[in-house]
């Protein structure tokens, strides 16, 4: 897993928390009608297969439905970062830590919020998987414009991110 999804992942945990008090049963609600999806889908799969399969066949297509179902897993962690509101999560998380440094500015205080590997590497390695190619690596610059893209993707993920830490 690459370290934006870490981020992701972590903003998800603790957006679904803050969220769990009034939208568990809506959530509670979609799961089985995404698992009845799941069902009917691999039953029209298994009715379109010829009767007379070899053993490998059948093996090779169990194999290939769990990557369908990791990809709909993937649209689903997606759409629960809709409705996340970026701010009131980092700023729950900066108060039961004691205050979380400058999150809202600073890729190394955001990553060290999220409990997540802010070394120059780890750092280097997020700047990889999101093209950020300002600066030298661990500079001001690069940091500030890592901050930026790391905002700006969470946005395009879904998550509600106030325009002052996008730019």
């Amino acid at each position: 897993m690459g370290i934006f999804s870490a981020i992701l992942d972590k903003l998800r945990h603790h957006g679904a928390a803050q969220a769990a008090g009034g939208q568990q049963t809506a959530g509670a609600a979609q799961q089985p009608q995404q698992q009845g999806q799941q069902s009917a889908q691999s039953g029209a799969q298994q009715q379109a297969q010829p009767s007379m399969q070899q053993p490998s066949q059948t093996t090779g297509q169990q194999q290939a439905q769990p990557g369908g179902q990791a990809g709909q897993q993937q649209g689903a962690s997606q759409a629960s970062m809709q409705n996340v509101d970026i701010e009131a999560v980092l700023s729950q998380m900066a108060s039961q830590k004691g205050g979380g440094g400058n999150y809202r500015q600073s890729i190394v205080d955001l990553l060290k919020l999220l409990d997540l590997d802010s070394s120059l590497a780890a750092r280097k390695e997020l700047a990889e998987e999101l093209n950020v190619h300002s600066g030298a690596a661990g500079s001001a610059e690069q940091n500030i414009a890592l901050h930026k893209a790391v905002m700006r993707k969470i946005a395009e993920n879904g998550g509600k991110v106030p325009e002052s830490m996008k730019h």
